[in-house]
Parts: structure tokens; C-alpha cells; sequence
């Protein structure tokens, strides 16, 4: 492990990653909950056309795919309230559009290699400024999480016992679908378009295997990714893995695990 600090690239890939990490899982076990977390697959994708067109006018990746995604994020949100198209086939119809077009930018300007980096991310992709504004909307996810996490509870289980009680439902909503759209564009840079969406399902689901309180299912989710993350990175640099990939492998393994422990302490009840 301390093999790994020596390293500039590991340094920020470790940062960036455990940051996201941890805001995927909170944020997770409410898009879970609402039946709502292919949203942050959907989000990829359009995050990977935004990163396209960024590297193709020559742009920071993250200041064209952050406001690309939180505006992609408002409309799902919007489109998926509209009784005609639900929120699936909403997602489907962003995410496929968003990809097709980014492929192509990709295959027009960069080549194919740089759609591999995109795809499946990159512990190398992470410079100075993307780290420094990763650390910013990261910072920024976790607070108005921990501020809200009340409303986002109420929120979560009941919308409507929350709006007959006063809660700005749809506000709240907003808020989770912006933090979800942060989170993911930090995200892709290590993880990629394509395996982001793990990160936001995979703890939630673990979690939930042995635990049944939304606060013991968000701190178990958090440690749980944050765990992973660092196992995964490590198999990355001993062993020359993808980034992503392994990260997910990992996450597979430990809801695998979890999921028998649940069998198990089930039965004994």
C-alpha cells in the first residue's frame, strides 16, 4: 500500500476515487429505495458525450461534463414525472442518444483508444485541476447530504405523506438528482461511463443484504465502498487491472458475501 503513495497518479486516483466512493453510497441507498438508480447509468452516458465534446474543442473534461450532466440530470427528472414516458424508458432514451454521439466525437478526433479510457476509466485520466475540482463537488455532495439528510429520509420512504406533511417533495428531488449528477461526473474519470452506475448500486444493494435501518444501510454502504475502492485500486496497481473493472469485480465479491450472511443470520432467526 505504501508502495502505491510514492506514486503522483495514485496519490490523486485514491482521492478522486474514494471521495466519489463514498458519495455514490450515500446517494445510492435512496436511488435504490425510490427504484430510480439506473438514473446514474443514464448520467454516464451523457457524461461520456460531454467528456467527447470537451476533448474535442479542447476543453477541461469536467467543466463541459458538469453542468452537461446536472442539466441531463433535471431533465430525466422532469421527463420521468410525465406520466406518458416512465422513468426507464426515459433513461434509455438519453443515455443511448448521449453515447451515440460521444462516440462518435471520440472516433472523429481522438481514436479508439481514448474511447477505451472513457469507457472503463483510467487511474492516469486525473490531473492537478480535475483533482482540484473533484475535492470541490465531492465536499460540496457530502455537506448538502449530511444538511438534508432528514428531508431526503422522509423523502425516500413516503413522497406522500412527505407533501401532505409540507415537504417540498419535488425540490428535494432536484437535490438528489444534482448531487447524483455531480457525483457521477467526478466519477467517470477513474471509473468510466460505462461501470460508474456500480458504484451507486452496488453498496446499496450489499448493504441491504444484512441490514434493514436506512441509517445503518447509508453508513454500511459508505464503508463498504470505500473498502472496496482501495481493494480494487490496489489489484489495479499490483497486478495491472483496469481501474474499473476491478473495482466492480470487488463489489461483486463483497455483495456475494454479504448475501450469504444474510442467508446465513436469516436462518438463525
Amino acid at each position: 500500500m505504501l508502495e502505491m503513495l510514492q506514486y503522483d497518479f495514485m496519490v490523486k486516483a485514491l482521492i478522486v476515487g474514494l471521495l466519489v466512493a463514498l458519495c455514490s453510497a450515500l446517494l445510492g441507498v435512496s436511488l435504490v429505495l425510490k427504484r430510480f438508480s439506473m438514473i446514474g447509468d443514464g448520467l454516464s452516458h451523457v457524461g461520456f458525450g460531454a467528456l467527447a465534446l470537451g476533448a474535442a474543442l479542447g476543453l477541461a473534461p469536467l467543466s463541459v461534463a458538469v453542468p452537461v450532466i446536472v442539466i441531463a440530470a433535471l431533465i430525466l427528472l422532469k421527463i420521468s414525472s410525465n406520466a406518458k414516458i416512465k422513468g426507464d424508458a426515459a433513461i434509455a432514451l438519453v443515455s443511448s442518444s448521449a453515447l451515440a454521439i460521444g462516440t462518435i466525437i471520440l472516433s472523429k478526433t481522438t481514436g479508439t483508444t481514448d474511447v477505451n479510457s472513457y469507457m472503463f476509466g483510467s487511474i492516469m485520466a486525473i490531473n492537478d485541476e480535475d483533482l482540484i475540482l473533484s475535492v470541490i463537488y465531492s465536499v460540496i455532495v457530502i455537506a448538502l447530504f449530511i444538511f438534508f439528510y432528514n428531508k431526503i429520509f422522509a423523502v425516500t420512504f413516503d413522497e406522500g405523506f412527505s407533501k401532505a406533511t409540507g415537504v417540498k417533495v419535488g425540490a428535494y428531488n432536484t437535490i438528489i438528482a444534482t448531487l447524483t449528477a455531480l457525483t457521477v461526473a467526478v466519477g467517470m474519470r477513474i471509473m468510466g461511463a460505462l461501470l460508474i452506475s456500480s458504484l451507486i448500486i452496488f453498496p446499496a444493494l450489499t448493504s441491504m443484504r444484512v441490514f434493514k435501518s436506512f441509517r445503518a444501510v447509508t453508513i454500511c454502504s459508505a464503508v463498504v465502498s470505500c473498502i472496496s475502492y482501495i481493494t480494487g485500486i490496489t489489484l489495479t496497481f499490483y497486478l495491472d487491472f483496469p481501474a474499473g473493472p476491478s473495482v466492480v469485480i470487488v463489489n461483486l465479491g463483497v455483495f456475494i458475501i454479504f448475501t450469504l450472511v444474510g442467508i446465513i443470520t436469516g436462518k438463525r432467526k
